[in-house]
């Protein structure tokens, strides 16, 4: 009996590839799934390459070319991510800030509600 055919065609990365895909992923600030997402891989196989990597399965150790199209993407996602954590810190310090001018309204609310209330006599 003939082998069955699919037509599911199994893509295949050279180790150059797999190594620099690890190594993006090692980088700060980057995630499995960001560089997944950039290199148009899924995340699981990015987390077997990082394995095998750490496990020393590749022959290479660093590859100087880039794959096409992936470094203007990682920059972008890198550049995203930060804004988005500037947002954040700004955000909170908004929060800070609002806080900080409530409290001081309550202040001088009780300062002005002490001061007119000498009047009491107990006569």
């Amino acid at each position: 009996m003939p082998a069955m055919n699919t037509g599911k065609k199994t893509q295949r990365y050279s180790i150059e590839f797999k190594v620099k895909a690890v190594e993006w992923s090692y980088l700060p600030h980057r995630s499995v799934k960001g560089v997944a997402e950039a290199l148009d891989i899924h995340p699981f196989m990015l987390s077997r390459w990082r394995k095998e990597y750490r496990e020393g399965k590749f022959a290479m150790k660093r590859v100087k070319k880039a794959p096409a199209g992936a470094k203007e993407l990682l920059k972008e996602r890198d550049e995203i991510n930060r804004l988005k954590r500037r947002i954040a810190e700004l955000q909170e310090e908004n929060d800070i800030l609002k806080k900080f001018q409530r409290f001081q309204a309550e202040e001088r609310r009780k300062r002005s509600d002490s001061s007119g209330n000498t009047g009491d006599s107990t006569e």
